[in-house]
């Protein structure tokens, strides 16, 4: 059986100042898109039985730099829908809501479109993900390029915990994580790798 990579996109100005990003479809700073080459000498020499990627533009280009090639954009590999959260940051949604909590609280609507998501909901998005991709472990690795939330959430999914627990791992940008098996269990082999 393959190893799931985890790629979180490179650096953009609005993980820089600490902004909820979820549908603001943001290009990579110039540190982003060198985040982004940096980790192609970690993924050389393997071919991937599937690579996906979510369709924003920051996802697609961090894939590309990192030379990852055959990528197809899934839906379901989006950032949690921040709501009426996006491009705000926690300190200012602490100012009116001081326990808020994004891995218990959710977040309230937003404009038309971004109804925003519980931490249930991207479980379920990330369970989606999750079906179409352990087949294709079967055949060899498979590569996801997506968003730190996100993929946070799909490592405590794979390793059968709540969605809440993707409060465990932290994600930083321009890394490389593999989840792989050990005594027939998911398991943690890497987390947050640069070169």
């Amino acid at each position: 059986m393959g190893d799931l990579f985890l790629v979180r996109h490179g650096e953009t100005e609005w993980s820089v100042s600490g902004r909820h990003t979820s549908w603001t479809d943001l290009p990579l700073t110039d540190h982003g898109e060198q985040q982004a080459k940096s980790l192609a000498p970690l993924l050389t020499g393997r071919a991937f039985s599937l690579a996906l990627t979510s369709p924003l533009a920051r996802a697609v280009r961090t894939a590309e730099l990192a030379g990852v090639t055959g990528a197809s954009t899934d839906p379901d590999l989006h950032e949690w829908d921040y709501g009426g959260y996006e491009g705000i940051t926690t300190v200012d949604i602490h100012k009116t809501r001081p326990d808020w909590y994004l891995w218990t609280d959710g977040v309230p609507p937003g404009p038309s479109g971004h109804p925003g998501e519980s931490p249930s909901d991207i479980g379920a998005r990330a369970d989606r993900v999750l079906e179409r991709v352990v087949p294709a472990l079967g055949e060899g690795d498979v590569i996801l390029v997506a968003h730190a939330h996100f993929l946070r959430v799909l490592t405590a999914r794979r390793l059968g915990l709540p969605p809440s627990e993707g409060r465990l791992f932290q994600l930083a940008t321009g890394t490389v994580s593999r989840l792989t098996m050990e005594h027939g269990w998911p398991a943690i082999a890497e987390w947050n790798s640069r070169v």
